[in-house]
């Protein structure tokens, strides 16, 4: 994997898969090509390791255009990143494919193709699709029979961009497991991993179901299903602008996003709630009767939003009293489950097209849950199409790798759920309304957090030698702690773990010592004098503390200890609030590091894949 981007026009298409490339570098990737078809109907290909800049430099050196092309950012799953395993991959210098996911039986295939005399030129699972494209063109089929042919054989997540040179009216889209979009212009077409890759050419896209096959053409488009029926899919609007994805007057993306939440927020909330209740009809239609008749709740997430649903599941089961599973989608789908009656599944992505959750969702409906939800910020996903309730998080498009206004949006969107559940399973609507109220209050509130960024870019520079950091919280500040840590561990590359305070003595104190840094989330709640015998611990062996604490905390700054003040709020919503500051000091670590902060290396940020 990792972003795809196709053409097909009456006109040059070189820049447009630039242009597309260059939208994708938020996913992460490590190397870049592209292969078009000229005028005359020969294969040009160029690939470059490293920034889409490098194959752009590469074109301007050997200029390349044609009105028929596909283009490709990897990251590397099968063979190290190289020229030599960057797509497109060609055969008989005839067909060229880009290709997103993984094919399970490519070492079957690769076995029988060198058996037959191909000769690779790849560590790559991709190269074994188009030697077999190749073979059926070689043996007279068409493009689209070829294609299909192949397909029919491959195990596995894939979602392709083929080409011939031979035919080059064209241009071949598939998709099994991975996402793939067609955009749809004036006697033109467009294919995309990503509807951000293509917003400059057009908003008109076409979401390809699992199993579909597509011919585009510039006189039309035929799409077949995985049974080989035709079939029409409907071509709906994006509503996203083309500047979206612009760092406007920030260092970084990520700077940007974490300086959004605000407004991100207030986008979350709004339309959701009522005078003094959350509205159920933002979960979709009989959402009310699912809710009322909920007696058990599965989460399913992985990586960050994982912590959202750790948070959800302290939620959950205080405020509203229904027994809450939160599960590593990775894991879900590789044990039994035993399904509680009347249990709703919620999963959790930000892209939605999360491979892993997407399964956990599949094989859910198979299970006897009552009913799924999905809370994404993907309107067009497979996690939205696929699930029966929806609550769309509306943070926007998220370019940087390490997800912030996701996060923060998908506890927002989580804690309405616990809101609205909650009405159903005893809360009063006094209590109700005080809910309503903090949720109101939470853009504010964010606000006041986030103006603690100069003091935090101060204390970031005692982190940039160090190379590990200790995280450590109660509660529903625990999960918080995980998402510090995994932000810091993320875009510093310093290796950070959290652990709930109270587990200090079980293992972690071993640890510290005066080149540790321990952070410390200390909310003004039942849990704060407890918190602050674990931080004794820690200060007796001679750790250096930073906490960050409101200003109700009765705690003073001392040479071993630094005390960040948040502006006092409510325990429901501290969990929002104490995430910021941390953002923060990840982000200011990284930069004084001088990492790649926005594309850190070795991650993606839609993981298509296992």
């Amino acid at each position: 994997m990792c972003g795809i981007v196709g053409a097909i026009a009456q006109r040059p298409v070189s820049a447009i898969l630039l242009e597309g490339l260059k939208r994708l570098e938020y996913r992460g990737y490590d190397s870049a090509g592209i292969a078009l078809l000229d005028p005359n109907g020969q294969l040009h290909r160029l690939r470059a390791l490293g920034k889409v800049s490098r194959l752009e430099k590469a074109i301007q050196t050997k200029p390349i255009d044609g009105f028929i092309g596909i283009a490709h950012t990897r990251w590397a799953t099968h063979g190290e990143p190289s020229t030599e395993n960057a797509h497109p991959h060609i055969c008989g210098e005839r067909c060229a494919i880009v290709h997103n996911g993984i094919i399970e039986n490519h070492e079957t295939l690769r076995r029988e193709q060198m058996a037959a005399g191909h000769r690779f030129t790849s560590q790559t699972d991709t190269e074994v699709v188009v030697h077999a494209i190749h073979d059926e063109l070689a043996a007279g089929h068409s493009l689209t029979e070829a294609v299909r042919s192949t397909t029919a054989r491959l195990d596995g997540a894939y979602a392709l961009g083929v080409i011939d040179s031979q035919d080059p009216r064209r241009l071949l889209a598939a998709r099994q497991g991975s996402p793939l979009v067609i955009g749809v212009g004036f006697q033109e077409y467009f294919i995309a991993s990503d509807v951000f890759a293509l917003l400059p050419v057009t908003n008109r896209f076409i979401f390809l179901e699992e199993g579909d096959l597509a011919e585009l053409r510039c006189d039309g488009l035929q799409i077949w299903n995985l049974h080989g029926e035709p079939v029409e899919r409907g071509i709906r609007q994006s509503s996203v602008a083309a500047n979206a994805a612009e760092r406007g007057e920030y260092r970084h993306f990520m700077q940007k996003e974490i300086f959004e939440q605000p407004r991100a927020v207030a986008d979350t909330l709004e339309g959701r709630l009522g005078v003094s209740r959350v509205l159920p009809e933002a979960f979709g239609i009989d959402a009310e009767a699912v809710m009322s008749a909920t007696k058990a709740v599965t989460i399913v997430a992985c990586g960050t939003s994982y912590h959202a649903g750790l948070v959800a599941k302290y939620w959950i089961e205080s405020l509203v009293g229904l027994h809450c599973d939160i599960e590593v989608a990775s894991e879900y789908r590789y044990r039994k489950h035993v399904v509680l009656p009347d249990s709703l599944f919620v999963t959790v992505s930000q892209s939605g097209e999360t491979a892993d959750t997407l399964a956990a969702l599949r094989i859910a409906k198979e299970l006897g849950y009552m009913t799924t939800l999905a809370i994404c910020n993907v309107p067009e996903s497979s996690l939205v199409r696929e699930s029966e309730l929806v609550l769309l998080t509306h943070a926007g498009p998220e370019i940087g790798v390490a997800s912030t206004k996701a996060f923060t949006t998908q506890l927002v969107a989580l804690l309405l759920l616990t809101i609205n559940l909650a009405r159903y399973h005893g809360m009063d609507a006094d209590a109700e309304a005080s809910a309503v109220a903090l949720l109101r209050s939470l853009p504010k509130q964010m606000e006041k957090a986030l103006a603690l960024d100069d003091r935090i870019s101060e204390l970031a520079e005692g982190f940039v030698e160090k190379h590990h950091t200790l995280f450590l919280g109660r509660g529903e500040q625990y999960p918080i702690a995980m998402e510090g840590a995994l932000k810091l561990k993320e875009i510093s590359y310093i290796h950070a773990e959290a652990y709930p305070a109270g587990e200090l003595k079980h293992g972690p104190l071993a640890l510290i010592d005066e080149d540790m840094p321990v952070v410390a989330v200390a909310p003004n709640n039942a849990l704060l004098e407890k918190l602050k015998s674990n931080l004794e611990e820690v200060r007796a062996r001679g750790g250096q503390l930073v906490v960050f604490a409101d200003d109700q905390v009765a705690m003073q700054e001392e040479p071993d200890i630094s005390v960040i003040r948040l502006p006092q709020t409510d325990d429901l919503i501290d969990p929002l609030i104490f995430t910021l500051p941390l953002q923060l000091l990840a982000y200011h670590v990284a930069v004084l590091k001088g990492t790649d902060v926005d594309q850190p290396r070795n991650l993606a940020k839609s993981v298509t894949v296992e």
